[in-house]
């Protein structure tokens, strides 16, 4: 899977996903630190890439616009990176099915 990691969350989460057999990137990695929302669900839709976001707005859009990019709602309070990732390695098996049996919105909490 293609993964696409806004501002909010560490870019070492992109790296995780690399390192756990997925495509990932970061905003950073293409320079989108300060992308509008529509600027980045474009680019998702563009790659194929499936938007990681603690933003709700792309969760809210989601529910109206069923043709746009996957969405994984990380609704996680704010922790250490390590806490994150450590958080994820137990929940990607689970996002994983849910976003290949065709879930569009994976909320992440």
């Amino acid at each position: 899977m293609r993964f696409l990691d806004d501002a909010q969350l560490p870019p070492a989460l992109a790296r995780w996903l690399v390192a756990c057999g997925h495509e990932a990137q970061h905003l950073v990695d293409l320079g989108m630190q300060g992308a509008s929302d529509k600027m980045i669900w474009d680019v998702a839709l563009q790659t194929n890439a499936i938007i990681i976001s603690k933003d709700e707005d792309f969760a809210l859009r989601k529910t109206f616009d069923r043709s746009g990019p996957p969405i994984v709602w990380v609704r996680l309070p704010n922790s250490r990176r390590r806490e994150l990732l450590q958080w994820f390695e137990i929940m990607l098996p689970q996002m994983i099915s849910a976003l290949e049996r065709g879930d569009h919105l994976f909320e992440l909490a």
